[in-house]
């Protein structure tokens, strides 16, 4: 069995909560810059980096790394509440998601992460909430890169380190729900599985260039082209 490496996306792909994120960087920024409309821009597949970068830039403001900082540390810290507050009929694990993350770790040779633009503080705020933090020991995160192909390239990196291979060794499979998801892939030369459980449907998807297109981890077939079967 090839060693593999599987990365998954967060928001989107394996949970969808409500809009906390939103709610968060408003209130980080309303509590730093006076401005919560920063961010009214499309975040789907975007790297909390970038997100912050873009929200200094539309009030103003210089984007300097310093203030990048301040406006994640805001961010995480008013995160942990709108998680916490969120309903569960709004905050949820997305179909078929857990038993895939369950599959994916008892499958040999294989090691399970994370390829997100979440800050790693974010993720684990957002996966501890429904339980699903502890499966992922490794990923690529935002705050590793503003650049999601280059955070995609060092979470593939440190997973094929886990598996004491070369990266060129290992099957990758990126698991997300966006576009960018699926050019992250391309441009690592790694196999994606693209969920159309965000905001893009199958097509749009498909047209992207993902290796595989499905409604949901629940459709049939989903699973067995996640691990190779």
């Amino acid at each position: 069995m090839k060693p593999t490496v599987l990365l998954y996306d967060i928001d989107g792909t394996l949970l969808t909560t409500g809009g906390a994120g939103r709610r968060a960087l408003r209130r980080a920024f309303q509590a730093l810059h006076g401005r919560a409309d920063a961010c009214e821009f499309p975040l789907d597949g975007m790297t909390d980096r970038r997100i912050a970068r873009l929200g200094l830039e539309a009030v103003g403001l210089a984007a300097t790394d310093e203030r990048v900082d301040a406006v994640l540390a805001a961010y995480v810290a008013h995160l942990e509440q709108e998680v916490a507050a969120a309903g569960e009929d709004a905050y949820r694990v997305l179909p078929g998601m857990r038993e895939a993350v369950a599959a994916s770790c008892a499958r040999p040779r294989t090691a399970v992460g994370l390829g997100t633009g979440n800050v790693r503080e974010g993720a684990r705020v957002k996966l501890g909430r429904v339980g699903l933090y502890s499966p992922f020991r490794f990923g690529g995160f935002g705050c590793d890169h503003e650049d999601r192909p280059t955070l995609i390239r060092m979470g593939a990196e440190r997973g094929a380190a886990l598996l004491g291979e070369p990266l060129e060794a290992c099957r990758v499979v990126i698991i997300g729900d966006t576009p960018k998801d699926v050019a992250a892939a391309r441009a690592l030369g790694a196999e994606c599985l693209a969920v159309a459980t965000g905001s893009y449907g199958e097509e749009a998807l498909r047209q992207a260039g993902a290796t595989f297109t499905f409604s949901g981890m629940d459709a049939l077939g989903a699973l067995d082209a996640l691990l190779g079967a």
